[in-house]
């Protein structure tokens, strides 16, 4: 039934519009063979095979909803540098909006480079400024995207904390999409969820639910409500989305949870799992597919991706056939 739904669906309507905000970043793997060490100092010498460049943040949302098959336009910001270069190369390849990415001078583009040796990562090197955008590129920025929001099915917002989500911007975007009937669901970072306040759904994973709530672990499924309660009263939303990695993921509103088990067989990377998670989520909910439902396929959709190394994506045709197998 719910395969039958998502098929029809998914091939009866036109692509969705989404428009996604948030941090941009590049992910570069450098990729080689350690067998000595450097005489220079007790550390492994990499005789480097090949490089990798794979975009990463809300732009590996973005990518996610393009290989569904949604229309994406993407909205960040990168530094006046060659990385910032390459992440809107790599998005126009893709066939992503990239008007509303606007540079930053103040800060380079995030850039966090992976060295790996064989199978095993020797040391990872991050480019970044994390501050604040600036009042004045927070004006511009959030004029540039106002233009967009009334033209999109759903918007989602990718909180990696590099200083573009400012409370003030979350906040100006919620009110803006509320004003115009525009669903916002939120895939968070940082202590602060009052920043999200009014938001249509948002998905932690059970750590940032926990430390958002200033909570101990959540081990039950009654700490995890009674931890969604803490946000509920903060943020007034209208649904919690929580992934709980192993433990599936988890559906609560104000009156009611239920949570919906793990559909992986094998685990070899959940990274990116969250980005397919919501990406999933928007995508389905623009089809006119209910939360829960859209959960349920969410949740198939994380199962395909995280039998990968590294971020990636799903189709739709992949999770129906995932749908079938698993049932």
């Amino acid at each position: 039934m719910l395969a039958e739904k998502l098929y029809n669906a998914h091939h009866q309507s036109q692509k969705p519009k989404i428009l996604v905000i948030g941090d941009l970043m590049l992910d570069h793997y450098i990729i080689g063979s350690a067998s000595r060490l450097s005489p220079e100092a007790p550390v492994p010498i990499v005789n480097v095979k090949k490089e990798n460049k794979i975009i990463g943040g809300a732009a590996n949302v973005a990518s996610n909803l393009i290989d569904l098959g949604a229309q994406v336009s993407l909205a960040g910001i990168i530094g006046d540098d060659s990385f910032g270069e390459e992440i809107k190369a790599i998005l126009q390849t893709k066939n992503i909006d990239t008007q509303l990415i606007l540079t930053d001078q103040s800060r380079p583009t995030t850039v966090k480079t992976r060295v790996i040796a064989s199978t095993h990562q020797i040391v990872r090197i991050d480019h970044e400024e994390t501050h604040d955008i600036s009042g004045q590129l927070e004006k511009s920025f959030l004029q540039a995207v106002y233009t967009h929001i009334e033209a999109s099915d759903i918007i989602i917002l990718s909180d990696y904390n590099k200083g573009l989500l400012t409370k003030t911007l979350c906040l100006a975007l919620i009110e803006y999409c509320n004003q115009h009937q525009k669903r916002i669901i939120v895939d968070p970072k940082g202590l602060d969820y009052t920043k999200y306040k009014g938001a249509f759904i948002i998905k932690p994973n059970r750590k940032e639910l926990a430390e958002a709530a200033k909570t101990e672990k959540i081990h039950s499924a009654e700490e995890l409500v009674k931890a969604a309660e803490v946000i509920f009263d903060t943020t007034h939303a209208a649904y919690l989305i929580v992934t709980l990695s192993e433990g599936g993921i988890a559906i609560i509103t104000p009156d009611n949870h239920q949570i919906l088990p793990v559909r992986a067989t094998e685990v070899y990377d959940v990274t990116g799992a969250g980005d397919t998670v919501i990406a999933t989520l928007a995508y389905c909910l623009t089809l006119g597919l209910t939360v829960e439902e859209a959960c349920h396929i969410s949740n198939y959709a994380a199962s395909i991706v995280i039998k990968h190394i590294g971020s990636a994506t799903t189709t739709v045709d992949e999770i129906l056939a995932a749908i079938k197998i698993i049932n």
